[in-house]
């Protein structure tokens, strides 16, 4: 009988993009993976770790100084620390002390043995991961290998933002009437990963040849789907759609970047968090990321696919002008996009514009 080729051929031959999803896919469901470096890591993420990840010796907790700055932890290495894990620690402290959410329960922590090393590439690419598997950005690493692991090399992790671009196509479009805008057409777009689609609502015939009228608008569950109070994304949505019909056409981008890029559970974490007091991007970095984890390259690239070159945009956020056209699209003009407060977003709202420089 012919014998079937070994695991490690067929991995061989899969892309750097297939990799990466594949090793998000083995975080998500508790498994340790091996991040090739100089050195190599074995990694779990914290939030779905076995007991087992802490078994053995020199175990770290990777943290983003977002994460570690709410613990009072120094920071003696870039972008990232690494504490030391005591023996005897359970899974459960582990991820207590990744969790902001857990804090409560666990209000004791500390003392923190930090290490003052240079963490390799492998470590921040071992986080890189854990974000794009829709995870805390927290994990437990060592030195070394695992047997059976599925193993990804730190570059394609680390690159995999501007792969995803890069490997963007149009897969199918539709002519689909809306209330309002009978003439749409929906245009979607999915990125050689296999990840989450992305869509772009044409209204109207816009010609190529001049600004168009255009919207980035991140999916929002709880706003666009369910009409939830505590933001302002539904009214955007369906505002945009009114706006641009009436404007005689235009572009609205639907990206699949919920919660700024965190993911619809750690954006749940992150209402959890409002609900003690803390504001909308203080939740965010509680929880390890960045104010604003979204990457508008993919936008460009939509706007660059259906033959698009300059917009005029719709929005209140200057950074979404300066990513844009960082990008290369052309920002002709900013289209001022806001709707009233009402009882529940009204601090978020004031949020955006005090500390996230929104022009409301």
């Amino acid at each position: 009988m012919r014998k079937p080729p070994k695991l490690t051929k067929r991995r061989s031959t899969l892309s750097a993009l297939d990799r990466v999803a594949h090793a998000a896919d083995a975080l998500r469901q508790g498994r340790g993976i091996v991040i090739k470096g100089k050195p190599s890591l074995v990694a779990w993420a914290v939030e779905t770790a076995p007991q087992a990840a802490l078994a053995g010796q020199n175990a770290l907790l990777l943290l983003t100084h977002a994460r570690a700055a709410t613990l009072k932890i120094r920071l003696y290495t870039p972008k990232l620390v690494a504490l030391a894990l005591p023996r005897g620690m359970s899974m459960r402290e582990a991820r207590a002390i990744a969790d902001p959410t857990a804090d409560l329960d666990f209000p004791l922590k500390g003392p923190f043995e930090t290490s003052r090393d240079a963490l390799p590439q492998a470590a921040e690419a071992a986080v890189k991961l854990a974000k794009l598997a829709g995870l805390l950005p927290a994990c437990i690493v060592r030195r070394g290998t695992l047997d059976g692991a599925e193993a990804v090399a730190a570059d394609d992790i680390l690159s995999y933002d501007d792969e995803v671009v890069r490997t963007l196509t149009i897969v199918t479009r539709a002519r689909v009437p809306l209330d309002g805008a009978e003439e749409t057409e929906l245009v979607a777009f999915r990125a050689g990963d296999g990840g989450p689609e992305h869509y772009a609502i044409l209204i109207g015939h816009p010609p190529t040849k001049k600004p168009v009228l255009a919207r980035l608008h991140s999916e929002c569950f709880t706003g666009d789907l369910l009409g939830s109070l505590k933001c302002d994304c539904g009214s955007q949505l369906r505002g945009a759609v009114e706006a641009i019909a009436k404007a005689g056409g235009g572009v609205l981008l639907y990206l699949a970047q919920e919660g700024r890029g965190i993911g619809l559970i750690n954006k749940l974490r992150a209402y959890r968090l409002q609900d003690q007091g803390f504001d909308t991007l203080e939740a965010n970095e509680r929880l390890g990321f960045a104010a604003d984890e979204r990457r508008f390259a993919i936008a460009a690239r939509m706007l660059t696919l259906l033959g698009y070159t300059s917009v005029r945009l719709m929005t209140n956020n200057p950074d979404k002008v300066a990513a844009l056209e960082a990008a290369g699209v052309t920002v002709a003009a900013r289209v001022r996009h806001a709707f009233p407060a009402n009882a529940h977003n009204s601090a978020y709202l004031r949020t955006k514009a005090e500390k996230g420089g929104h022009l409301l």
